[in-house]
């Protein structure tokens, strides 16, 4: 439905639109069936129901005619599906990791064939180191300096990955990737861990804070009752005096 959606959009309304799809959107490899058929001619069998495919030469016919051609229902649709060619466009985001991509390749031929490969390499160390400061100057109650010398070290920790994952290569013959999106995981690390450490931390001051005032409360109270039983037991023995002399007297 997405995919007619956007075939409307590019065909009848003129409006161009990607149509973009990455690995964890593929449920099910024969959807990659239509994608080989839109890469290889722009046309998608049974895509559109007999009434829509009416109606869709019907939208176009005018600007056909305007364009000097025959409007035969066959010029109406290539009309249609040439503008779609020219307006839509079709982003895969692949990961070369695996064999997926090579079988893939193999079953659907127009996904290499059809497409221009952007092959994404290593960022070097001040792109990382850039990346991350970019990214640090959002997160709160880091002092400038300190945020500098974060990214650095970020920096340090992926590029000394990705020497031990060529030494790992070349000792145990195992692939093991770090791309750039590793890194961006790695600062997001960082920024959660943060948060919730500095939520903690939070927590466990305002409850020293509230056990150090109900202390001083108590003590208080505790001085308090000190004071009063001192001026009950002086009142006592003052008491205790009138008694006495009271009662010496009347002797």
């Amino acid at each position: 439905a997405d995919l007619a959606t956007q075939y409307i959009a590019a065909g009848m309304k003129n409006v161009g639109t990607v149509f973009l799809m990455t690995d964890a959107q593929v449920a099910d490899e024969r959807f990659l069936v239509l994608v080989n058929d839109l890469l290889a001619s722009g046309e998608i069998a049974d895509l559109f129901p007999d009434d829509e495919v009416e109606n869709i030469i019907s939208n176009v016919r005018n600007e056909v005619k305007a364009q000097g051609q025959m409007d035969t229902r066959e010029a109406c649709w290539k009309f249609f599906i040439d503008r779609v060619r020219r307006q839509l466009k079709v982003a895969l985001c692949f990961s070369p990791v695996g064999n997926k991509l090579r079988v893939r390749s193999r079953k659907f031929p127009a996904i290499v064939n059809c497409t221009a490969i952007d092959w994404f390499h290593e960022w070097p160390r001040e792109a990382l180191e850039s990346v991350s400061l970019r990214f640090l100057q959002g997160t709160e109650n880091i002092e400038a300096p300190v945020k500098e010398s974060l990214s650095k070290f970020m920096a340090y920790v992926h590029t000394s990955v990705n020497g031990m994952s060529r030494s790992y290569l070349s000792n145990e013959r195992r692939y093991n990737y770090t791309t750039p999106k590793s890194f961006l995981e790695q600062i997001k690390l960082y920024q959660n861990l943060l948060l919730r450490k500095r939520e903690e931390l939070m927590a466990k001051m305002e409850r020293l804070e509230n056990g150090l005032q109900k202390l001083s409360s108590t003590s208080a109270q505790n001085e308090d009752t000190k004071t009063f039983s001192m001026t009950t037991s002086f009142f006592s023995k003052e008491i205790d005096g009138m008694v006495l002399s009271t009662a010496v007297s009347s002797f």
